[in-house]
């Protein structure tokens, strides 16, 4: 699969990592479908590709939603074609000592990261299988393998994207579908700069790099497992993060 004029789907993308995502892949040549819970952020990204030159066209919904999650696909369709690429990246944070989480929490947690991932992926994938080709980045959490003081229903969420991505991959990766994921350490987002003060300070000291990561710099690594050079990650996590975890 080459590089280049292929349509991405990447959720989440009005800020954060998923703009970063969206912007590179547009900077690719790939036609980029920007999806949002906010649709005033999704067509300001949209709008700074355009006037970069790139291709891009917005989808916003929410992608814990079945119903909302067709739309989005349907929009992609409608604008470009099938969705090639896609990466699973919507979604937010919320610090809560375990004993103060409510189902309401859990639940929506669970449903914006994991269930988002499972519905955007069911809604495309039939037709990567179809035509023998497509790829999807999982957009994890390093905090997904090493957990997160009161971040107990975040990283279960990434763990279970995790799981997903690698079973996922055992499944489709024969058929020219290729499933890989990627955990980020803490980057400067507003997700991150949302946490405490003293979570984000202790968390620093705590890495061997010293510092927290950029958006673009998750957004290079998710562009490398689109292209044809990671033809061979295959249920991958790769780690952005700063050192924090180390495989």
């Amino acid at each position: 699969m080459s590089r280049g004029s292929r349509v991405a789907l990447v959720t989440g993308a009005g800020g954060g990592i998923g703009r970063a995502v969206a912007e590179k892949l547009a900077r690719d040549g790939e036609r980029v479908v920007v999806n949002d819970l906010r649709a005033a952020g999704a067509e300001e990204v949209v709008a700074g590709i355009r006037e970069s030159g790139g291709e891009a066209t917005v989808a916003p919904g929410d992608v814990s939603d079945p119903e909302a999650v067709r739309g989005i696909v349907e929009a992609a369709r409608e604008a470009f074609g099938p969705v090639e690429i896609l990466v699973n990246n919507a979604g937010y944070g919320q610090q809560k000592p375990f004993v103060e989480l409510t189902v309401e929490d859990f639940d929506r947690m669970i449903g914006v990261h994991l269930r988002g991932t499972f519905l955007c992926t069911g809604a495309v994938l039939p037709e990567m299988l179809s035509s023998g080709r497509g790829v999807i980045v999982n957009v994890a959490s390093q905090l997904g393998q090493i957990g997160g003081v009161e971040l107990c229903h975040y990283s279960a969420a990434k763990a279970g994207i995790i799981g997903l991505t690698k079973s996922l991959a055992r499944e489709v990766s024969a058929q020219g579908v290729r499933v890989n994921a990627v955990a980020p350490g803490p980057i400067s987002t507003d997700l991150v700069l949302g946490l405490s003060e003293e979570w984000r300070r202790n968390k620093a000291a705590e890495l061997p790099l010293g510092r927290f990561g950029e958006p673009w710099e998750v957004a290079e690594t998710v562009s490398f497992l689109a292209s044809d050079g990671a033809a061979l990650y295959v249920g991958q996590t790769l780690g952005p993060n700063s050192g924090d975890v180390m495989l």
